[in-house]
């Protein structure tokens, strides 16, 4: 079942509204990272122009995948043109940062911790509460489908992986 984003927006949180938004939430992780159950290791995500996206998986198991979501986005103030091998001398920011967990036989995602200061949506993750989750679930959710568009997606295998130094990301609040 989808559902409008109208619909979203203008309802009051409830359980069965919940689960049908991590529902959607799944799909989407799913058009974004085909293989998910499979994947390991850092990959990432940068089509000609756009902001880089890294999926991070954290751990694996027969019926769930825990994962880490962010954007990096240049630091304010540094420009996205450097000289042929000179780095930014500011790191990317990296938001919005999120931990994910995708129940694959419930084929449910579930947000962990969700940090995130550019929308007015939210801007730390407090839990447990229905109204929390279910705002932190519609800015997945948006924020999937954004990615989508912008024709974001990851590779089904493990040859993608980032090489290098560990990237630091957003901790968890």
């Amino acid at each position: 079942m989808v559902l409008s984003r109208l619909d979203l927006l203008a309802a009051a949180p409830n359980v069965g509204g919940l689960m049908a938004l991590c529902e959607e939430n799944y799909g989407a992780l799913l058009r974004l990272a085909p293989a998910l159950p499979g994947l390991h290791g850092r990959l990432r995500s940068q089509p000609e122009g756009r902001a880089e996206l890294l999926l991070t998986m954290v751990e694996q198991s027969p019926y769930t995948s825990t994962l880490r979501l962010t954007h990096l986005l240049p630091a304010a103030g540094a420009s996205g043109q450097h000289p042929a091998g000179q780095q930014p001398s500011r790191p990317p920011h990296s938001e919005p940062d999120a931990l994910l967990r995708a129940y694959h036989d419930a084929e449910q995602v579930e947000v962990l911790s969700l940090r995130q200061t550019v929308l007015p949506i939210l801007s730390h993750y407090e839990r447990p509460a229905l109204a929390a989750k279910w705002r932190a679930n519609l800015f997945v959710s948006k924020w999937l489908g954004y990615c989508l568009r912008e024709g974001h997606g990851f590779p089904s295998s493990a040859s993608a992986t980032l090489a290098g130094e560990p990237l630091e990301l957003l901790s968890s609040p």
